[in-house]
C-alpha cells in the first residue's frame, strides 16, 4: 500500500506538485516521453535542482515559446502588456479539446483518467466562477499550455509512483488580492474557492499576502485526496520537495512523503 502525505504549508500549485513527485522518484524518462509525444506544441520543460532556504529541492518548469505566452501570468506579476493580449488567445480551448489531447496521449489508462478528473474539477470551478457552463467555459486559465502540461505531468508522475492513499490534513492559503486578466480577484481566487467548497478541502487562511493555492493545485488535491486525517503514527519512507515559483516571506515548498503505517499501532 503506497501512502502519500502532502504537506501544504506553503500552498500547492501544479508545478510544485510535479516537482515534489519527481523528487520522490517518479520517472523523468516516463514523463519526458509522454510530453514529447503530446499533440501539443510550443513548450519545453526543465527539471532542475534549486536551492530554497538552503535546501536542495526539485524545480519543474514549463517554458512556453514566445507566441504561446499566457498573458495571465504577466498580470499576476504586474506587467500590463495586454495590448498583445488578444492576438495570443486564438488557441482558446474548451474542455472537449483538452480531453481529446489526453485521449490521444501515450499515457496509461489510470493516468488518463486522473488527468481528465483534474481538468473536469478545474472546468466546473472556472465555469461556476464565470457564470457559464462547463462546455462553454473558455479555458484561458485552464487551457493555457502550461496548465495542460502541469496537469498531464501530475497525472503521469502520480500514476508512475503507484500511490493508493493520499493524506492532505490542511492546505495553507494566503490572503488579499491578485491581479488577473479579468481584474482584481480576492484570494482564494474564485476557482480555488469553488473547489475547496465542492470537495470539502480543509484550508487554513494564513496572514501571508498572496495566492498560495492555484486553481490547478486545488484541482489536483481534490482529485487525489483520500483522507484528511493523518495517521497518528507512521514512518516516513521517502521525502520529495518541490519548489514553487512565487517569492513570499515563507519559502514556497511542497513536501511529499511516502509514509507507512504499522497496522498494530492504529
Amino acid at each position: 500500500m503506497n501512502q502519500l502525505y502532502l504537506e501544504c504549508y506553503s500552498g500547492i500549485s501544479g508545478d510544485m506538485f510535479v516537482a515534489s513527485l519527481l523528487d520522490l522518484g517518479a520517472s523523468k524518462k516516463v514523463l519526458e516521453e509522454v510530453l514529447s509525444l503530446l499533440p501539443l506544441t510550443g513548450f519545453k520543460t526543465e527539471i532542475t535542482r534549486v536551492n530554497k532556504s538552503g535546501l536542495d529541492v526539485c524545480d519543474f518548469n514549463v517554458i512556453l515559446d514566445e507566441d504561446n505566452h499566457d498573458h495571465d501570468m504577466n498580470y499576476l506579476y504586474g506587467e500590463h502588456t495586454h495590448h498583445e493580449h488578444h492576438h495570443h488567445h486564438h488557441e482558446h480551448r474548451h474542455l472537449h479539446d483538452i480531453l481529446h489531447i489526453i485521449d490521444h496521449a501515450q499515457m496509461t489508462v489510470h493516468a488518463k483518467e486522473l488527468a481528465k478528473k483534474i481538468f473536469t474539477i478545474l472546468g466546473e470551478a472556472e465555469a461556476k466562477a464565470h457564470g457559464t457552463s462547463i462546455d462553454e467555459v473558455h479555458f484561458h486559465e485552464v487551457g493555457a499550455v502550461d496548465s495542460i502540461v502541469d496537469i498531464i505531468s501530475a497525472a503521469v508522475c502520480f500514476d508512475d509512483l503507484g500511490i493508493d492513499e493520499v493524506y492532505i490534513p490542511v492546505i495553507y492559503e494566503g490572503t488579499g488580492t491578485v491581479n488577473c486578466a479579468h481584474g482584481t480577484l480576492p484570494v482564494p481566487v474564485p476557482a480555488v474557492n469553488n473547489i475547496v467548497s465542492s470537495y470539502h478541502l480543509p484550508i487554513h487562511i494564513d496572514t501571508i499576502k498572496g495566492e498560495l493555492v492555484t486553481p490547478t493545485g486545488a484541482a489536483i488535491a481534490a482529485s487525489i485526496v483520500t483522507s484528511h486525517t493523518l495517521p497518528s503514527t507512521f514512518t516516513i519512507k521517502k521525502t520529495g520537495i518541490g519548489a514553487g515559483k512565487r517569492a513570499y516571506e515563507r519559502p514556497s515548498l511542497l513536501r511529499a512523503m511516502l509514509i507507512e503505517t504499522d497496522p498494530r499501532h492504529q
